[in-house]
């Protein structure tokens, strides 16, 4: 993966279309009983024709097909571009969820602007393994090297004590669509302590996924990793141990407030 995200690694793939033709009310239909769509790419074949939103159906005639109301002054986006311009974007034009398309203008998925948020948040880039690479390195004066292998989740030591039930949901959409981080793993002597990546591992471990993949840092000796003192004091022995924490709980809610 590149240093910076792309639309390409955050896009959902499986994109659920309307054809040209469907009427107004059989969209709106499906549009109501779907997982939360609020509008739908309008295709013939592959290409995109348009987008359709539930204030494209709202007043319209239920038997007027789609094309007749759709948008067809469309912004897209293309799978090489970056998620922070996707983002620019989503924010200044107002659009929840861009189209994405590849040379041909063919559809080839659709980015949102929850998938940016998602970006964002609990990365596993290059540039976060070599910066932990060079932490220990200066700490310990040690060799290292990375791998990237399957690591067994039960085979894990846990050095975060506690993960947030809301933030699992998101992990649990990454995992169903194929596009969960690696985890950063730190194989000290044969202990595998997990460096980032609990809320990943978390939502995997309740999907019942017994292996995922992983930057592993190795050591060329074993070291006295402060993550392992931390995971000591708080009795973490394995992912068993990680407490899951209602959102209410969460401390960023401190800084913020909800009007009754």
């Amino acid at each position: 993966m590149s240093g910076k995200p792309t639309v390409g690694e955050y896009m959902t793939r499986d994109v659920e279309t309307v054809n040209p033709d469907e009427t107004v009310e059989a969209v709106a239909r499906r549009m109501a009983e779907s997982d939360g769509h609020n509008g739908f790419p309008v295709t013939q074949g592959r290409r995109v024709e348009g987008f359709v939103s539930a204030a494209d159906l709202l007043l319209a005639d239920p038997e007027a097909p789609v094309f007749t109301v759709m948008s067809d002054d469309l912004i897209v986006a293309h799978p090489d571009m970056k998620v922070t311009d996707a983002a620019r974007v989503i924010l200044r034009s107002g659009i929840q969820r861009l189209p994405v398309v590849d040379d041909a203008d063919n559809l080839v998925g659709i980015i949102s602007n929850t998938d940016v948020v998602r970006s964002q948040i609990e990365r596993a880039t290059p540039s976060k393994v070599g910066k932990l690479m060079r932490t220990l390195e200066q700490i310990h004066g040690v060799g290292l090297t990375e791998e990237r292998r399957e690591v067994r989740l039960t085979e894990l030591t846990p050095t975060q004590a506690r993960v947030y039930a809301d933030e699992l949901e998101g992990r649990k959409y990454e995992l169903e669509r194929g596009l969960a981080e690696p985890l950063v793993v730190i194989d000290n002597g044969g202990t595998l302590h997990l460096a980032d990546g609990h809320h990943r591992v978390m939502a995997a471990h309740e999907a019942g996924i017994e292996e995922m993949d992983a930057y592993v840092i190795v050591p060329d000796r074993p070291i006295e990793l402060g993550m392992a003192k931390t995971a000591e004091k708080e009795g973490l022995d394995d992912i068993t141990d990680i407490e899951i924490v209602d959102y209410a709980r969460h401390p960023l809610v401190e800084t913020t407030k909800r009007l009754q």
